[in-house]
């Protein structure tokens, strides 16, 4: 379902580490309460190249007075995400949103582990902020494995540390945190993780998510936000489709945008 679309004004869009952008935009007080997991399509009003609006997690969510206010965390990656970077504050951009699916939180699981890789800790900082506010579950009932390819890129650490009991934090080539991948450390502790009592979601790169499927058993339930390139981010362009298992247990095609970017983990086939 298509979302609404609104003209937001920046408020800050700081470089917090090389690359690595944090924008705050205030938003109409109609913009709804997006669930973690959900996303928006942004870009600069009035500017027609490039055309087509970028996807976006979103990071943190408030709400006031007199209106509301997202934040974006993203990496300039092209030309789209370069020209972003380059706004100031009183930058006017249009916000598509929130859309897509979000992720479920089962309040009876004990325990909740969050898996990031890079930037896929965007959609889990929100889940994180929202359990705090809403779940009388302990701080040290969350545990967050972040991972990214060097120090550098690990962002979003103090947020989780403010809201997550445990943070184990890897590197691909050891300058911050453990130097593994992200899942080999998950993998390492995953006995310590009853499928019964543990809820686990994740974010990530495709190589990340492929190598979670396939250390994880049928017993775990994990749901996951996968990232794809996005033209519409309303479904109906069907750039961005999948393969998954149907209820019949068929394969067949979703669209990340639309029917995403949340899906249980099980259901993904890859080709």
């Amino acid at each position: 379902m298509a979302g609404n679309i609104y003209i937001g004004e920046v408020f800050r869009n700081d470089e917090i580490r090389r690359d690595f952008f944090l924008m705050k935009i205030r938003l109409p007080v109609q913009f709804d309460r997006p669930r973690p997991g959900q996303f928006v399509m942004a870009r600069i009003a009035g500017l027609q190249d490039p055309f087509l609006s970028r996807p976006f997690s979103i990071y943190a969510y408030g709400r006031g007075r007199g209106g509301c206010a997202i934040e974006l965390l993203y990496r300039v990656a092209g030309k789209g995400t370069r020209i972003l970077a380059g706004l100031i504050r009183g930058s006017q951009v249009e916000i598509s949103g929130p859309l897509g699916t979000g992720y479920t939180v089962d309040p009876t699981k004990k325990n909740i582990v969050l898996i990031a890789g890079g930037i896929g800790i965007a959609p889990l900082s929100l889940l994180a902020r929202e359990l705090r506010r809403t779940n009388s579950r302990a701080a040290d009932a969350v545990t967050v494995y972040l991972g990214a390819r060097t120090g550098e890129a690990l962002v979003g650490l103090e947020e989780l540390k403010a809201s997550c009991g445990n943070v184990i934090f890897c590197t691909d080539d050891g300058t911050l945190g453990e130097k593994t991948l992200v899942t080999k450390a998950f993998r390492r502790d995953l006995k310590k993780y009853d499928p019964a009592d543990t809820a686990l979601y994740a974010c990530g790169p495709k190589p990340m998510i492929r190598s979670l499927a396939g250390l994880l058993k049928d017993e775990y339930v994990c749901q996951v936000s996968l990232e794809e390139r996005m033209a519409c981010g309303v479904g109906a362009c069907a750039g961005c489709v999948v393969a998954v298992k149907d209820a019949a247990g068929n394969k067949a095609y979703r669209r990340v945008c639309a029917d995403g970017p949340v899906f249980n983990l099980k259901d993904i086939l890859w080709e």
